[in-house]
């Protein structure tokens, strides 16, 4: 019977699965297939949960098939990371008419990563201190016991290194062995290696001109190459949303939200407050957000589901240059610093929160001023190489906690509601990265508006 009712729910999944395809070949606009994805993954993952129960036989039979197409998603897009990275770094120095703009680009785009991360970690101590969760007790269970131990293991490696030494770790040593995500902090090392290759480039244009046209011609050619590998893997968006989502619900624990119920709330509240500060920043530089967040929704969503910043790098992209009006070389930047750098909610309010709540147990007072700045320096400073896959807020608030002589048993008490908190962290990082892009373009006045303010102009079925 079990076997039965597991074939059932699969060719049910592959029918709807058949009707995004439809979707497609009736040229649906992407964010229309997007956000029917998105909650045709709610509605199905929901139905399996109420029908079946969590953790039912058919459910994990079901999931993995479902997760073939789900993580299989992921998994391409995270193959295009290291890729990406490289060619939009070393492009947007080829690109670039005039060379003294890099510094600046540069500058705008780490002020609005830290400067808002900063303010995220301030936003999360407020949270904790608005809903009361200062010295929380919270629930340990089996699973939880279990995961305290393991994080016990991974704070005794994170407490060897000091905030320097890990500042030093960012240097590639191995630029392959970078390449190939080999430390948590592979991404930082790319980047780095691709501006210092960026920076060459433009030395040899100054020198041997002829040799950095051959260059930019192979960069060239390897860019269009890569985004076009992009284009293909973005055409699966709506089959890959669709699956990741009915896995989250099909694999909720509901007693657990129940019970961490406060602390889910305070935390997406707290993401709310984010997206309203974001919202700031795009009115200050003369940008709708209401027209913002129309055109960022289906790189949002799949954020949301995905819970991978870096995963969500190809899309955010070709959003910023092909939606948003935002200059290649920005982009770029905006992007590929996003994802390791300034991560407002896995490395800003998240590890905010849990230093503000378990600081009273260790006779701090979290009313002191000077604990409030001490904790915000140190969420601002470790946000530097924070991971843009699934782990990355774990890391953040290891080190966090860690560098603030704060229990780290509390990291393991909420593991069971991490998934759900995680999306809305996800989502704000990867809004943080395009919102570095639209600001640092339009205060350099490279932001084309026209294209910003076209309705028109988005992620449609024409580009994926």
């Amino acid at each position: 019977m079990t076997t039965l009712l597991t074939v059932i729910v699969l060719l049910l999944f592959v029918a709807v699965l058949y009707a995004f395809y439809r979707m497609q070949k009736a040229h649906a606009k992407f964010s229309t297939r997007v956000f029917t994805g998105l909650f045709a993954g709610i509605l199905f993952g929901g139905i399996l949960q109420l029908v079946f129960g969590t953790g039912s036989a058919v459910v994990e039979q079901s999931l993995e098939w479902i997760t073939i197409v789900g993580d299989g998603y992921v998994g391409l897009l995270q193959m295009l990371i290291m890729p990406l990275v490289f060619v939009s770094i070393v492009s947007a120095f080829t690109r670039m008419k005039e060379s003294s703009k890099i510094g600046k680009i540069s500058f705008s785009v780490l002020a609005t990563l830290l400067g808002t991360v900063a303010v995220a970690g301030l936003i999360g101590v407020s949270m904790v201190m608005l809903f009361n969760l200062d010295g929380a007790q919270f629930t340990e269970g089996a699973e939880e016991s279990s995961r305290i131990a393991e994080i016990t293991q991974q704070q005794s490696e994170v407490a060897d290194l000091s905030i320097a030494e890990q500042i030093l770790s960012f240097i590639p040593t191995n630029v392959f062995a970078d390449f190939a995500g080999s430390r948590d902090t592979s991404t930082i090392g790319v980047v780095i290696f691709s501006a210092f290759v960026g920076v060459a480039y433009l030395g040899v244009k100054r020198k041997i001109p002829e040799q950095a046209d051959m260059f930019n011609r192979i960069i060239e050619s390897l860019y269009n190459i890569v985004m076009r590998i992009v284009t293909l893997v973005l055409r699966l968006t709506p089959f890959g949303v669709f699956a990741l989502m009915t896995n989250v619900l099909a694999t909720s624990d509901f007693g657990a939200i129940v019970n961490l119920g406060t602390f889910i709330i305070a935390s997406y509240v707290g993401l709310i407050i984010i997206l309203f500060v974001h919202s700031l920043l795009l009115a200050s530089v003369r940008v709708n957000p209401i027209t913002y967040f129309k055109k960022v929704f289906p790189v949002l969503s799949f954020a949301f589901t995905s819970r991978s910043s870096a995963g969500a790098l190809p899309m955010n992209l070709t959003t910023q240059t092909k939606a948003l009006g935002v200059d290649e070389a920005t982009a770029n930047f905006a992007g590929s610093f996003g994802i390791s750098i300034g991560q407002n909610g896995c490395a800003g309010l998240y590890p905010a929160m849990l230093a503000t709540i378990v600081a009273p147990t260790a006779g701090v007072d979290i009313f002191d001023w000077r604990f409030v700045i001490m904790l915000i320096l140190v969420v601002t400073i470790s946000s530097f190489g924070v991971a843009g896959v699934g782990g990355g807020a774990t890391f953040a608030s290891l080190i966090v906690l860690g560098s603030m002589n704060l229990p780290v048993a509390i990291v393991g008490l909420v593991i069971s509601v991490e998934p759900l908190i995680d999306m809305g962290r996800t989502l704000v990082n990867v809004n943080d990265s395009m919102v570095a892009g639209v600001v640092t373009s339009a205060n350099l006045n490279d932001l084309d508006r026209n294209t910003l303010n076209d309705s028109n102009q988005m992620v449609t079925s024409n580009e994926v």
